[in-house]
């Protein structure tokens, strides 16, 4: 399946729509990574745990999207748009919306 966030695919003619399609994910995080994020914030650099925990939501959300194109016939999703939020102190929620179309 090809997932884009452009309106188009470069050499391919979008023969059918299929309507918008989302997937979304919601990660919990855990008290020990949170202790490790803090002393990451007060001596700086990057938090590997946050990072991978976004990288695994974000995927879940793209699959997730994936399927739901699939089940409506699409072999495409365009217009991709990916969001990201907090929700209360330790979940993070990724969303990922587009339009489901054929290809050809």
């Amino acid at each position: 399946m090809i997932v884009t966030t452009t309106p188009s695919i470069e050499g391919h003619q979008i023969t059918t729509y299929h309507g918008i399609v989302v997937g979304e994910a919601i990660m919990g995080a855990n008290v020990v990574r949170d202790i490790f994020a803090s002393i990451t914030d007060i001596v700086g650099g990057r938090s590997g745990a946050y990072e991978t925990k976004l990288q695994d939501a974000r995927e879940t959300a793209l699959a997730e999207l994936e399927q739901r194109a699939a089940a409506k016939g699409a072999n495409a999703v365009v217009g991709v748009d990916l969001d990201y939020e907090v929700v209360g102190d330790t979940m993070l929620m990724v969303s990922a919306s587009g339009t489901a179309v054929t290809v050809k």
